[in-house]
């Protein structure tokens, strides 16, 4: 869009602001300079018509069900790709040739080690404390270890921190899960790759030998690709902002990992599995489609509908079949998944739901997966907060190679009192 302004009146003013457009997407008006021209903010909970920054990483396109990242459909990531490749595509912009994808394999793998140290740094929790807790703490230490890739303005060292922290989620989430069931470390094995190292160092005993099973390691990679990014959301702008006072990487991530904890967010998958053991069986779909549709009943439908997609998750098509390919790898026939397919079809063709575009999400199927693997319920978020931290890493080092960065700084609508006098306590 060449030139387009938009006009504001207000107090018989006329101000006009630039509308900027992207290359697919909504027009967006630049306000920047809205409160020095008219002395207002605009008003937006949520920042749901807000766009706080430009991105070429993810876009989403809600209504149609479309999940882009760096302009690779998600879909034809999670089938034909690797996490490895789609977290070079985040970092560096363009899908890797294969020499290029084998030095920034061996790169990782060469970080996936952890300082010695901080084995008893796991220690100082309690034994039944929340991974998801472990995980803040931990990967918040880092900085304390490797203080050679906290200097945000070396550009090197923004590299080194970004492969150090991919890298190290895997072996830092799988000592969270073996602490917490009071089992010994593993140490990465660095014959295998980023998700097989991952599964063994979380199902690996001293006393047997685990051989990850490769329909099990492909299914966890395309949950890692599908949670390794989505453009602005909660844990994402968290990230950003934490980054926008300066903030060394690490300390940045462990902010995205506190936000991702929140059930509302990083903690929907677990939900939606709850609800599905709730429901039990296929026969009882009715009763509890009923109670969703009772404004008066507390009970809702978790892993349907979406912030952002107002269609069907792009994401859970890829992981509705994975589902199914790891229960039928396992022998497992599982009630719980029967009812999930059920409750799909039933919901699809409901007209309530149909009129609400309230379609399934990733977190319906993801739960059933990670739990048929043998991840205990908490370990969710950690999985998710595993794999986001390359969105993570990613749009860190977007935002700080804007030369308009600026440190976040949100304003607000002021509802409390005017300015009143001290009264002293002896007078009140």
């Amino acid at each position: 869009m060449a030139d387009a302004t938009a006009k504001l009146d207000l107090d018989g003013k006329t101000s006009e602001y630039k509308v900027l457009s992207g290359t697919t997407g909504p027009d967006v008006i630049d306000i920047r300079k809205l409160y020095g021209t008219t002395g207002a903010f605009t008003y937006d909970p949520g920042f749901t018509s807000t766009a706080s920054c430009w991105s070429k990483l993810t876009y989403i396109d809600g209504d149609q069900g479309i999940l882009l990242h760096r302009g690779y459909p998600i879909d034809q990531l999670a089938e034909q790709s690797s996490f490895m490749e789609v977290a070079y595509l985040l970092l560096n912009g363009e899908l890797p040739g294969k020499a290029e994808l084998e030095t920034f394999t061996n790169t990782i793998t060469r970080h996936t080690m952890l300082h010695e140290q901080l084995s008893t740094f796991y220690r100082g929790f309690r034994r039944d404390a929340h991974p998801m807790a472990i995980m803040c703490g931990v990967v918040g230490a880092l900085s304390a270890f490797y203080h050679d890739s906290t200097d945000i303005n070396d550009p090197q060292q923004r590299v080194i921190a970004s492969h150090r922290l991919i890298a190290k989620m895997p072996t830092i989430a799988a000592m969270a899960y073996k602490y917490s069931v009071g089992q010994p470390f593993v140490y990465p094995d660095n014959t295998l790759s980023y998700t097989a190292n991952f599964l063994k160092m979380t199902f690996s005993v001293p006393a047997e030998e685990y051989v990850p099973d490769p329909v099990i390691v492909d299914a966890m990679d395309k949950i890692f690709i599908l949670h390794a990014d989505h453009e602005q959301n909660a844990s994402t702008s968290t990230v950003r902002l934490a980054g926008s006072s300066g903030a060394n990487p690490f300390a940045c991530i462990a902010a995205g990992i506190a936000c991702l904890w929140g059930p509302a967010h990083g903690g929907a998958n677990e939900a939606a599995l709850n609800m599905l053991r709730e429901i039990g069986t296929p026969d009882r779909i009715p009763e509890y489609i009923a109670r969703a549709k009772n404004k008066d009943d507390p009970f809702r439908l978790m892993g349907f509908g979406h912030r952002v997609y107002k269609n069907f998750d792009p994401r859970a098509k890829v992981l509705s079949k994975a589902a199914s390919d790891v229960l039928d790898r396992l022998g497992i026939s599982d009630p719980v998944l029967d009812t999930a397919r059920e409750l799909e079809q039933i919901a699809l063709k409901d007209q309530y739901f149909i009129d609400k575009k309230l379609y399934p999400n990733v977190d319906f199927y993801s739960g059933v997966i990670l739990s048929a693997i043998g991840f205990p319920t908490t370990m969710f978020t950690v999985l998710f907060a595993l794999a986001r931290t390359v969105g993570w890493v990613a749009q860190w080092n977007e935002m700080i190679s804007d030369p308009e960065q600026k440190i976040g700084r949100p304003r607000q609508l002021y509802t409390g009192p005017t300015q009143r006098d001290y009264v002293p306590v002896a007078q009140r």
